[in-house]
């Protein structure tokens, strides 16, 4: 198995694994290999996978629609780690396993990335990415993005330093970005996918609209510094935009990124609450603009049919030959 393990081609967020640098790994078979973070991070994420997976307060269908199925830890060769020796790696399930031209986005969500207690020093480290990048103003931001064209295969992957610069109007336009079958600025990003991906039953607003419903009454978890995943098919999502369907089944949408996780204490976790309401709030946004004018496009298509009908009318009247008139 372990020859089979490689870096994942759809990672837009976290250390990339190389020679001489641990970072997570697939094995083609559905699963995902996480490192453990170094000092208590990554036993820490290790054992809220164990504590979650078992809980009894927690809904299965949150756990199950929203989490990484946990499979344990396991050892594994790393020529990275101290000495080569085998390093310990979470084991999780791949979530965009299946899909063909995987479209996948991060999002970190809160205003506030790190838990309490944490060492000053940290917490001033955080607290100056917080504010140069979009977390302190809109409650998240974007860590990373992988767009697959659909036509040509092309992919669309922006730098971090472009992401980590943006501010309100480019997070919006990333997240337009994320659903259009083109690039180029302003008006050239066309949404095509947007009701198929965002919208529908199964699409991502739908999906965090329920996620947020959870996170509105659970108080055993506080989430700092996690992020949610998007994932989506382009074969499929194209496919479904071409036929006006909504959600093409698929899309995905996962917590991610639990080495900060704290105890609630039987409060509700605000921080991660508010920037989730962020994020829909964006999304939803997008969702309206594209409605709002796929109506406009009918309304225009409907008046012009209305107005030639009546200009038949007219012409008819005119020969006095009504015998010629459409059928309304």
């Amino acid at each position: 198995m372990a020859s089979d393990l490689r870096p994942p081609e759809h990672q837009v967020a976290g250390h990339r694994a190389s020679a001489d640098k641990l970072g997570p790994l697939v094995d083609g078979e559905g699963l995902f290999y996480k490192p453990l973070q170094a000092g208590e991070r990554g036993e820490h994420e290790a054992a809220f996978y164990a504590a979650f997976t078992a809980h009894p307060a927690v809904p299965p269908r949150v756990r199950g629609a929203f989490f990484p199925r946990f499979h344990g830890t396991r050892l594994l060769p790393a020529p990275a780690s101290p000495g080569g020796a085998p390093y310990p790696h979470i084991v999780l399930d791949d979530l965009l396993a299946g899909l063909q031209s995987p479209c996948v986005a991060d999002v970190k969500i809160g205003a506030c990335t790190w838990p309490p207690r944490s060492p000053d020093p940290y917490v001033a480290k955080c607290l100056a990415k917080d504010r140069e990048t979009t977390s302190a103003l809109l409650g998240f931001r974007v860590s990373g993005v992988r767009v697959v064209d659909a036509r040509d295969g092309d992919v669309w992957r922006p730098d971090r330093s472009e992401l980590k610069g943006m501010d309100a109007a480019g997070v919006h336009r990333v997240l337009r970005r994320y659903v259009s079958t083109c690039g180029g600025s302003g008006d050239g990003l066309d949404c095509a996918l947007a009701a198929a991906v965002y919208g529908g039953e199964g699409g991502v607003l739908a999906q965090l609209r329920e996620l947020k419903a959870w996170f509105e009454v659970q108080t055993l978890y506080h989430f700092y510094s996690a992020s949610i995943l998007f994932g989506y098919d382009a074969n499929a999502a194209a496919a479904a935009a071409a036929s006006s369907s909504s959600a093409p089944g698929g899309v995905r949408v996962k917590l991610v990124d639990f080495a900060h996780v704290d105890d609630g204490e039987g409060v509700i976790d605000h921080n991660f609450l508010g920037g989730l309401c962020s994020l829909i709030k964006f999304i939803g946004d997008i969702v309206a603009e594209v409605t709002e004018k796929a109506s406009n496009i009918v309304y225009l298509q409907m008046s012009h049919i209305k107005r030639h009908q009546m200009e038949r009318k007219s012409q008819v009247f005119e020969r006095g030959n009504f015998t010629e008139l459409p059928v309304t």
